[in-house]
């Protein structure tokens, strides 16, 4: 079976180090992210990675390190981890020590037709999933115009105006104000973006809970734009671990708890009775929890129903049967999940989207093709299916063909 070109919901960019410098307005220039080159050595500071400056430490090394407020961050391998497989995901380094394609468009763009890859939506680097250096900023003034600048860097640059695109925006919001977040959703709809990165959990970011009706100007603002809410796991700055002393790849193999999180959430609260209009992207999610966590929820709903009173559902709490809200409404990315093409039927073939996930550890590229030829094989998708899930989801969920393009 012929694979259809790619159209990849879940990438990322390394910012250019020269994307605030150089856009900022002046008078806030200087408070804005910055890049320098240092050597000096990479300390863990509560679950991240922040930056000594000293060439006389044991182990000191050259890296490029962002620097906005308090906030001291080198780059690490881990986020440019294509091409350099076997580095450790930990080593703080430089952007000469990146493929291109990470931070550079025309790469990314040479990049992409090697992968054989459409189109790709990406998420931030520096600014975290959902833009949570903005969040947790003291300075909100010169944080919304960061945040504005790079989302004019996204739709305007890294996007561009060309069409059909190959890259489609992806922006952020201020967390911090709902209200304001709405006035950004419609500003970047009518520059072109149809897409938002918000939290899969936001009580973890210390923000109200989607049960409260916070949030109701932001989702009334996406339902009126046509766009669509984006949940990558790790935008809620958390992720489940088990152990102080688990491996690594233990945490990274439990990722997937974040979307279910989120699936829940968005399942038991009603909201999609509340904004029919709106739809959900769960990055990085895979799929084949997903059958049996709907029927999980239906049925502690229904017992919900003859047990709890009012005292005791404290916020929102859906009226019609939660499984019913999935399809149309919440789509899953999904890179090796097997077990979630197989089961296709239940999960909803049409909910399924793919990604390459480029330029981290989990990325199939440059095997994107191969990878998906296997997974068709050995799941037994039709060439609708395939289809389907290679791009047509995409196109579908995010109005491809209506704003950027891209034909079926």
């Amino acid at each position: 079976m012929s694979i259809p070109r790619i159209i990849s919901v879940d990438d990322h960019v390394v910012e250019p180090p020269d994307l605030w410098s150089d856009r900022m307005p002046e008078k806030y220039r200087h408070r804005g992210p910055s890049v320098t080159r240092e050597k000096g050595a990479a300390i863990p500071v509560e679950g991240m990675m922040s930056w000594v400056a000293d060439d006389g430490l044991d182990g000191a090394n050259w890296a490029d390190v962002w620097r906005y407020g308090d906030l001291v961050w080198p780059l690490t391998r881990g986020y440019a981890m294509s091409g350099y497989e076997s580095d450790d995901a930990y080593r703080p380094i430089t952007y000469d020590e990146v493929l291109p394609a990470t931070f550079n468009r025309s790469a990314r763009l040479e990049l992409l037709d090697a992968n054989h890859t459409d189109a790709s939506i990406c998420y931030p680097t520096f600014p975290r999933f959902c833009g949570q250096i903005f969040l947790e900023s003291e300075d909100k003034e010169v944080a919304l115009v960061a945040l504005q600048v790079y989302n004019d860097w996204m739709i305007d640059e890294w996007c561009g105006s060309e069409r059909p695109a190959r890259l489609i925006p992806l922006t952020l919001i201020p967390l911090w104000d709902p209200e304001l977040a709405a006035r950004e959703v419609h500003r970047c709809a009518a520059k072109g973006s149809h897409a938002i990165a918000f939290s899969e959990c936001p009580p973890y970011l210390g923000l109200p809970s989607i049960y409260s009706g916070h949030w109701d100007p932001l989702f009334k603002a996406c339902s009126e734009t046509d766009t669509v809410v984006n949940l990558h796991v790790g935008s809620a700055s958390k992720l489940v671990v088990t152990a102080a002393d688990a491996p690594g790849d233990m945490t990274l193999c439990l990722t997937y708890i974040n979307s279910l999180l989120a699936f829940s959430d968005y399942l038991y609260s009603g909201i999609f009775e509340l904004f029919p209009d709106l739809k959900i992207s769960l990055a990085e999610s895979q799929a084949g929890w997903i059958p049996f966590a709907a029927e999980r929820i239906d049925n502690t709903w229904k017992k919900g129903n003859e047990k709890f009173t009012e005292s005791i559902t404290k916020g929102r709490r859906a009226t019609v049967l939660p499984s019913s809200q999935v399809r149309d409404h919440i789509f899953a990315c999904v890179f090796d999940d097997l077990e979630g093409l197989k089961n296709r039927e239940t999960v909803g073939v049409n909910q399924i989207l793919f990604e390459t996930d480029f330029p981290h550890s989990d990325s199939t590229y440059p095997h994107s093709k191969k990878t998906l030829e296997e997974l068709v094989s050995s799941a037994g998708l039709t060439e609708d299916e395939t289809y389907l899930v290679t791009r047509g989801n995409a196109i579908a969920l995010y109005g491809l063909d209506k704003y950027f393009g891209i034909e079926s």
